[in-house]
């Protein structure tokens, strides 16, 4: 065989050698567990401690694949050459070399082993990640100039939202291939929910809030505290948007305790000086479009548990709670103060229909039932059903949309208060 011919095999094999090599390392870097990197780096393996930095880096990951692209597409030019002097070399040979020893060798190997491949391969991974850090930059700024034209603007953090969406993935195929239990399942995706989530869509309405009259008599204001179910209530005068503080049972007990236990001994009469302004604590109030993480993060920071919403104009929406927001990684939190659990107004009947309170929110119903109903133009079904029908329907109207059936069961006055649904 003449030299030429040689070197044309020669450098046929190496590129393809090195395309394979290339798809190995950017195979087994997305692959590789990280708890597994991590114990590997703490044993003083050092291909596994760069391993771990390599597959976090987006640039290198770039450079891996155009690497393989350059190392085909130069595969296939000499190929090309090898075929005019050998014809028996032909399209067919190189397309099964390249689709068996190329894409499918390497790629089985390194999902089948990847972090001993990721350990193997990391040194490689990041001299061709150097070498080709330019010419990746040069792509990017090329494709951001196209984008540009045609009027598309890359988000700035659609790595990490495809990260996140990749563990959401991994969290739904775990439940449904019966390792991740459904418990499980809806506290870890509820934890991944809280920055795209707002108060506005878990807060409890203001229709729902119960308030203290400031101007009420004491004894009835110390009946009413200590009647309710909730250890903090919004104090009002006058008119309910003028919140003058929030009044917690403890601060208002020892004010009575104080009080009634006067200079002379006990004394009843005492409870009418009381003054529920002074005992309150001044009022917390936040937008309704603040993310449920950032709130929490804030709840934690002042140490507090309890704030009021408002919209922009700074009208009263509802309250919102860290126990609210807790319950959406965790569930229903309930104790013996409360009078009724969230899902409690689902009821099914022999049918298979369901009768719910249409406050009842989306989130709360898909995560009952494990449904997949809509919750970006409404929070509640009754919203949803008001959303869909364009009109507040009448008792008895029925519509169907989603792949269900809703039923208008009870309406007060603009409110769709009970709703029958099933799946059609």
């Amino acid at each position: 065989m003449p030299f030429a011919d040689q070197m044309l095999w020669l450098a046929l094999a190496v590129l393809l050698g090195l395309a394979a090599t290339l798809n190995a390392a950017k195979t087994a870097l997305a692959a590789a567990s990280r708890s597994k990197l991590r114990a590997l780096a703490d044993k003083g393996d050092r291909g596994a401690a760069l391993a771990m930095r390599l597959a976090d880096l987006a640039p290198t990951m770039a450079a891996l694949r155009i690497g393989m692209t350059v190392a085909l597409v130069a595969a296939a030019y000499v190929a090309h050459l090898v075929g005019q002097a050998h014809p028996l070399v032909t399209l067919l040979e190189m397309i099964a070399v390249v689709l068996i020893g190329v894409e499918a060798l390497p790629r089985t190997l390194a999902l089948t082993y990847p972090e001993t491949v990721a350990t193997r391969t990391a040194l490689f991974a990041q001299a061709v990640g150097v070498t080709l850090t330019p010419l990746v930059a040069l792509i990017a700024a090329l494709i951001r100039l196209i984008l540009r034209l045609f009027a598309i603007k890359p988000e700035a953090d659609s790595h990490f939202l495809g990260l996140r969406d990749d563990i959401a993935g991994a969290i739904a195929h775990g439940h449904s291939s019966g390792a991740v239990e459904k418990e499980d399942r809806d506290r870890l995706l509820g934890a991944l929910d809280l920055a795209d989530r707002t108060v506005e869509e878990i807060m409890r309405h203001r229709r729902q809030i119960e308030m203290v009259d400031a101007d009420d008599d004491p004894d009835a204001i110390v009946t009413q505290v200590l009647a309710s179910s909730h250890s903090r209530l919004p104090v009002y005068r006058g008119n309910e948007e003028n919140i003058l503080g929030v009044i917690h049972t403890k601060d208002l007990l020892r004010e009575v305790d104080r009080l009634v236990r006067g200079p002379t001994g006990h004394d009843l009469e005492g409870i009418k000086a009381l003054d529920i302004v002074k005992v309150a604590m001044k009022p917390y109030f936040i937008p309704d479009t603040t993310a449920l993480d950032e709130q929490m993060r804030e709840f934690l920071k002042r140490h507090a548990h309890f704030a009021l919403v408002v919209d922009e104009y700074g009208g009263l929406q509802g309250l919102i709670t860290l126990e609210d927001i807790l319950e959406e990684i965790v569930g229903d939190i309930t104790d013996e103060f409360d009078v009724v659990a969230r899902d409690a107004g689902l009821k099914r009947s022999e049918n298979g229909e369901y009768l719910l309170d249409g406050a009842m929110t989306i989130r709360d119903l898909n995560r009952a039932l494990d449904w997949r109903l809509p919750d970006d133009e409404a929070n509640t079904v009754a919203g949803l059903v008001i959303h869909e029908a364009q009109m507040i329907p009448n008792e008895g109207q029925a519509f169907s949309f989603h792949g269900f059936r809703f039923e208008v069961a009870q309406r007060r006055e603009n409110r769709l208060t009970k709703l029958r649904m099933r799946p059609l």
